[in-house]
């Protein structure tokens, strides 16, 4: 198989919506890393690691694992020392609200950006089947909209920002073939305003649809450049 689909997805999936150029590995990564994956693109916001040899463009369907969600360290501790009345402080119970929602439109907006490229998602491992099992960590909501009795509202300029952890696995080997990783900001739109839940959940599935839509077309690409060298090599016999 030709390297170049697999050139697709890194470029693609790894640094879309980041300059094109690439920063590459600072000390405090390893080259190979404890799975024996390379690193080839480690830059501020995104890196990378594949398995040697790898290739993407036999995947033709995909298990889309539910996404985990993390908050980042000391978020609640952090979040609650600014509010001023007890009604505005966060509880145990606002985030497992927050990371359920945060991990139900994730698996949504991916789901039907997949059905969209004409991609088929499936529930059993096989010879063509990948894994994409997904983390979401370090979320950190700047304004939440927290469920008080009081009537109270959030301000912020920006939503926050999150990161996401993505691995895509063999499914009958459960060799891991390539591990992305790549923090988004929710950059606001240069004033502060009014955040309820509606908006901190629709600047979330912004950033997850960009995630979404980058990973589509990087398919895309290998797929139809898989489909263009089969054109080519049978041109070249006729």
């Amino acid at each position: 198989m030709r390297s170049k689909p697999f050139s697709l997805i890194l470029v693609s999936l790894a640094v879309a919506g980041l300059a094109s150029s690439t920063v590459w590995a600072k000390d405090d990564l390893p080259a190979i890393n404890a799975d024996g994956m390379e690193l080839v693109k480690h830059t501020k916001m995104t890196t990378v690691y594949k398995d040697p040899g790898t290739d993407l463009s036999g995947y033709t369907s995909f298990i889309l694992e539910d996404a985990s969600v993390a908050f980042k360290k000391n978020w609640k501790r952090d979040q609650n020392r600014q509010s001023l009345s007890l009604s505005g402080k966060a509880s145990d119970k606002d985030m497992q609200r927050i990371r359920d929602k945060i991990a139900a439109s994730f698996k949504d907006v991916f789901a039907k950006e997949l059905a969209a490229g004409g991609y088929q998602l499936v529930d059993q491992a096989g010879d063509s089947v990948l894994i994409i099992r997904p983390a979401i960590v370090n979320l950190d909501v700047n304004a939440p909209d927290l469920r008080t009795a009081s009537r109270t509202r959030t301000f912020a300029e920006s939503a926050g920002e999150m990161t996401l952890n993505l691995e895509l696995i063999d499914s009958l080997t459960n060799d891991k073939v390539v591990v992305v990783s790549d923090r988004k900001r929710d950059l606001g739109y240069g004033f502060t305003q009014w955040r309820t839940s509606s908006t901190n959940q629709a600047d979330a599935k912004r950033m997850m649809m960009s995630w979404a839509k980058s990973f589509r077309e990087a398919l895309d690409e290998a797929k139809n450049s898989v489909r263009q060298g089969l054109d080519e090599a049978h041109g070249s016999l006729k």
